[in-house]
């Protein structure tokens, strides 16, 4: 079975990739690709999708020359400024010029997101349809009902939910937005983040409920796993992340945990052979 790992981050206190200027407070500690290698290969995780962290902002740098020193092991999603009007031509350069598959935005659920309801959305959208890479999408359930009617202008367009939007077990109501989106066909959903959902220890039993639901509605091809590596560390290790959904969550069937496990990121990231 491949294990392939769709959402880590990656950084380095290095003065070759600064923190962005709105950065008040870095990470003091690494997380490198060195680092993350080591802990891929001691559990079995085949290849990683890094997902550009917000301390760098809309400078990838640092992920890209991780792209570029480990080909076979690792692709990249960009982040770009969802306000600037040439966010679209900044995608194409981070795809077309250094590898990046994909694009993420963060839209808060509050009025500080409302920018994900403006004109640009549409024209980041194509771009992202254009070049055929996902959009990775980071948010709270109550912003998914401004998801739909850019899903419906961009068909052919891949788009994830990372972290099952962060729909809380306290609140089961929220999750039927999520749901929702299951009538798109090509809507992805990333089951991470139980740790992070739960009032538990591990194995956060009290989250499963919420991911039946999900994989119920959107099918072992259209959900995965992640580490969300090394923000997990503050309340699982990395190797419970994949424990997690390959030994306790029992409710998959055996083809769908290869699903969820490997095949359903490598539907969206073909890695070099």
């Amino acid at each position: 079975m491949r294990i392939i790992d769709p959402h880590v981050h990656v950084w380095k206190n290095d003065p070759r990739f600064p923190w962005a200027p709105e950065t008040t407070n870095p990470p003091t500690e690494d997380a490198t690709a060195e680092m993350l290698l080591e802990l891929m290969a001691a559990n079995g995780v085949e290849k990683t999708v890094l997902v550009q962290v917000i301390h760098y902002r809309w400078d990838n740098s640092y992920a890209a020359d991780a792209m570029k020193r480990y080909p076979d092991k690792l692709m990249g999603v960009c982040r770009i400024n969802p306000e600037d009007p040439g966010a679209p031509e900044h995608l194409s350069r981070w795809t077309e010029e250094h590898g990046f598959h994909g694009v993420r935005l963060s839209p808060a659920v509050g009025p500080a997101g409302d920018w994900f309801t403006g004109p640009l959305m549409p024209p980041i959208f194509k771009r992202a349809e254009t070049l055929r890479v996902p959009m990775l999408i980071l948010t709270g359930p109550e912003r998914l009902a401004d998801l739909v009617p850019l899903l419906e202008q961009h068909e052919a367009l891949d788009v994830v939910v990372d972290h099952m939007a962060d729909c809380s077990p306290a609140a089961p109501e929220k999750l039927e937005w999520l749901l929702n989106l299951a009538r798109f066909p090509r809507v992805y959903v990333k089951i991470s983040h139980t740790w992070s959902l739960s009032n538990t220890g591990y194995p956060w039993t009290d989250t499963f409920a919420q991911v039946k639901r999900v994989y119920h509605a959107f099918g072992g091809n259209r959900i995965m796993w992640g580490t969300d590596w090394p923000v997990c560390l503050k309340r699982a290790s990395y190797a419970q992340t994949l424990a997690v959904v390959r030994d306790e969550m029992d409710f998959f069937t055996p083809e769908d945990r290869e699903w969820v496990l490997g095949k359903t990121a490598l539907r969206l990231w073909e890695f070099n052979k």
